[in-house]
This record gives C-alpha cells, sequence and structure tokens, in this order.
C-alpha cells in the first residue's frame, strides 16, 4: 500500500482545505454524526415481566458493558418477546453504540461496535451507518473524537454526566469520499488495536504467572533447585530494628537537586518491590534520614489501608528518606531486603491486619514488629529474590512496549482520520 504525507507547506497550496474541522484534503467531506445514518435509542423492559427476561438470549447493554471497542456480549439478557412487545430496540451487528449518560464520562467516552445483533439501555445511543460508511472507520472516527465530543456536547449542571444527543448528531467530522479509503484506514487502525491487544494479553498472562511464582516461592511449596531444608519461622521485630524518615514535603523536591531522595507518596505510585535507581532528589539534607542498601521501605500512612502494604528495598547507599517512610534495617548477612520487600506485598492480608485508624490510615514499626514469615537461608532469599526481579524486569520492558504501541496508535488516529497522511 502506497502512503502518501502531506507537509504543512504542501497542506496551504495543492490539494487540501481548510474546514470547520480543520485541514483536510480537497476531496474529502465534512459531515455531521447525525447524516451519518439512522440513530436509535436504548431502553429497559419492565423488570416486573417475566417475560421479557427469562431465558433471554439476547444481549442487553448497559453503560457499565461498553468497556472496549468490540461488543461480543453482555452478563444480562432479553427475550424476543421484549423487543417485539416493549420500547427496547434490537441494533443489527455493525452498529456504533456511544455511552451518552455516565459517571465514566468524566474520563472518557465509551463507544463500541457491535459484532453481534443486541439492545442497548436508556443511557446509551446507537447509530446505524449508511451503506457507503465502513463502520469500522466510524468506530475508530469516534473513539478519537471522545475527548472533543465531551468538550462540545457535555450537558452542564446535571448530577450524572451526560451528553446532549441534540449537539452529539451535529459534531462534524472528517470523512474520506469512498468506502474503500475508509476501509484501508479502518483496516490499518484494527492492526494497531490488534497489536495492543496482544501485548496487553501477554502482560496479563506475565502478572499471573508472576503472583503464581510468588505464592510458591515465598511460601516454600515450590524449592528452587540446590535448595532444602526446613525453613525458620520469624517474627520481623526479632530480625529487624525499625526506623522513620524525616521531613522532606513535596516542595522541597527539585529535578536539578544534589541529593537523591524518596518521598512516601512515591512508594504508592512510582516504586515497585526493588529499588535499583532513584527517580527524585533534593536540595534539602540538613535533618535527613539516609538509607543503608538493604533497608525496606513502607509508607506509614494513606487513605486507604490496602496504600500501605507495600514494601520496597532500596539497593543504594545514603538516600534521602522522607518522612511517613518506615524504615526496616536488617542484618543484610541474615536477611536479602528484596526478598523481605515481595514478602511483606505477598503477604498483605496480614499487614492489614496490623493497620490502625478509620478516616486516615496508619502503619507505625511498633505494628510491623508482630509480623511473621518463614524464612529460608540467605542464599535461597537471594535466588527467590532474583527470580521474582527477572520477572518484574520482564513486565517493565511489555509494559513499555505497550505503552509506545499505543502511542503510536494515537499518532496513527491523528494523522489518518485529518488525512495528513493518505492510504492510496
Amino acid at each position: 500500500m502506497e502512503v502518501k504525507e502531506a507537509s504543512a507547506s504542501y497542506m496551504r497550496t495543492t490539494g487540501y482545505k481548510q474546514t470547520e474541522v480543520g485541514v483536510i484534503p480537497e476531496d474529502w467531506e465534512v459531515s455531521s454524526l447525525g447524516q451519518l445514518g439512522s440513530w436509535k435509542g436504548g431502553a429497559t423492559p419492565s423488570m416486573q415481566n417475566p417475560s421479557f427476561w427469562e431465558n433471554g438470549t439476547i444481549p442487553w447493554v448497559s453503560s457499565g458493558d461498553v468497556k472496549r471497542p468490540l461488543l461480543f456480549d453482555a452478563p444480562m439478557k432479553i427475550t424476543s418477546h421484549a423487543v417485539k412487545n416493549s420500547s427496547t430496540t434490537l441494533l443489527p451487528a455493525n452498529s456504533i453504540v456511544i455511552v451518552t449518560r455516565s459517571g465514566i464520562l468524566r474520563k472518557y467516552l465509551p463507544v463500541a461496535k457491535n459484532v453481534l445483533p443486541l439492545a442497548i439501555n436508556q443511557d446509551i445511543k446507537a447509530l446505524i451507518p449508511v451503506a457507503n460508511h465502513v463502520p469500522d472507520y466510524l468506530l475508530h472516527l469516534l473513539l478519537w473524537s471522545g475527548p472533543q465530543i465531551l468538550a462540545r456536547c457535555m450537558k452542564s449542571g446535571t448530577t450524572v454526566e451526560s451528553v446532549e444527543f441534540r449537539w452529539l448528531k451535529s459534531f462534524a467530522v472528517p470523512l474520506p469520499p469512498t468506502k474503500a479509503e475508509q476501509g484501508a484506514i479502518a483496516e490499518a487502525l484494527s492492526d494497531a488495536d490488534a497489536l495492543i491487544e496482544s501485548l496487553e494479553q501477554l502482560l496479563s498472562k506475565k502478572r499471573h504467572l508472576k503472583q503464581g511464582a510468588m505464592q510458591q516461592l515465598l511460601t516454600g511449596k515450590k524449592r528452587l533447585p540446590g535448595f532444602s531444608g526446613e525453613w525458620e519461622v520469624k517474627r520481623l521485630g526479632d530480625v529487624a530494628t525499625f526506623y522513620k524518615g524525616k521531613g522532606l514535603p513535596k516542595s522541597a523536591l527539585d529535578p536539578y537537586g544534589r541529593e537523591p531522595c524518596i518521598h512516601y507518596g512515591e512508594l504508592f505510585t512510582r516504586y515497585p518491590e526493588v529499588i535499583g535507581e532513584i527517580i527524585s532528589r533534593t536540595d534539602t539534607a540538613d535533618v535527613a534520614f539516609r538509607s543503608v542498601a538493604n533497608d525496606v521501605l513502607m509508607p506509614t500512612s494513606d487513605v486507604t489501608p490496602r496504600g500501605l502494604a507495600k514494601a520496597s528495598c532500596v539497593r543504594i547507599d545514603d538516600v534521602i528518606l522522607g518522612g511517613d517512610i518506615l524504615v526496616i534495617r536488617s542484618d543484610s548477612k541474615r536477611i536479602f531486603g528484596s526478598f523481605l520487600s515481595y514478602l511483606i506485598r505477598h503477604e498483605e492480608e496480614q499487614v492489614l491486619q496490623l493497620v490502625t485508624g478509620s478516616t486516615v490510615f496508619h502503619l507505625y514499626g511498633t505494628d510491623m514488629k508482630k509480623f511473621t514469615f518463614s524464612m529460608p537461608t540467605l542464599p535461597e532469599q537471594t535466588a527467590i529474590a532474583t527470580i521474582l526481579s527477572d520477572m518484574d524486569a520482564n513486565l517493565a520492558a511489555l509494559e513499555e512496549k505497550l505503552a509506545k504501541a499505543r502511542c503510536l496508535k494515537q499518532g496513527m488516529m491523528q494523522e489518518l482520520l485529518t488525512g495528513r497522511i493518505r492510504l492510496i
């Protein structure tokens, strides 16, 4: 397939025109969504009528079911009797459904294409495309246009976010003149979607494998080759000393600071079980508490208790540790810190039993002293942590690849759906 790209200067002089939706090829059109096909609303068949629901086989979609671009099914089913005898409409396959009323509209506009005939509830509108438009193209077009639709068509002053239907139908979009070009664009974007989906599935599989490995290795249910003997049951307070970080408000973070530092909030969001590279820096070092390589760090306060069941082993000396960080320091000749951080995260339920508070939750050193665990020899701890760390590195590489694929898809949509790049 030949690809033709228009430079900015070329667009100003040859083959392109300025329109209400921006600069598009001269042979493209601008159309409102209302002109692309017929529109249907949804409804909920009476829950009091058993004949509408019992032994139903037709998927009935609510706004919460529109989570992916393709709709294959829905948890709730209605009967053909409900379709014939209520205000519910049966949509043909390849209709485009748009959620127009939902709390999720704060974040994005859910749009999907149904693969099989289905019905929708009253919070959804559906576009049944006319024959001269490719449904997959319209799907990608609406997914790309979602932020603009929300910006222009959202009702104000409503409790639950909703899109004004008449504004939605009047929303203008660019359209290639032929089904062939629409189809080529849709195929290219669908290929990008397939790559993203395959990476998501692989990432999900790898995460499950890691969880399984943690369950087997951190409990001694599966032993690595070359290791044997009983594990010792230990109380953390008997093998570690507890400290607390000092100061370091967010305002003290400086990307050009001289000193590496860790703010307690980063333990929730940015650091995994092993900290090998420090993200933040500061120039505030007067009353600093500094790390010793092998320290295990935990946050000591959060608005949710599960946020406190996080542990990260810092592998670097002299990192400034901020306030609200619990520092668990142990003899590196007895405990491998990375093993301990993986173990604490795995034993989340035990940690939650040690958390105190109601509105704001806290975890103190006196609490974590009661934490009990089974401890293998140091070489076995190291071997287990190394395997889990390697799995984390693989996950991180996949996450980076997935992020790049998503960025590539966004770039393709911007270029192809405006005609800046033509597929010939």
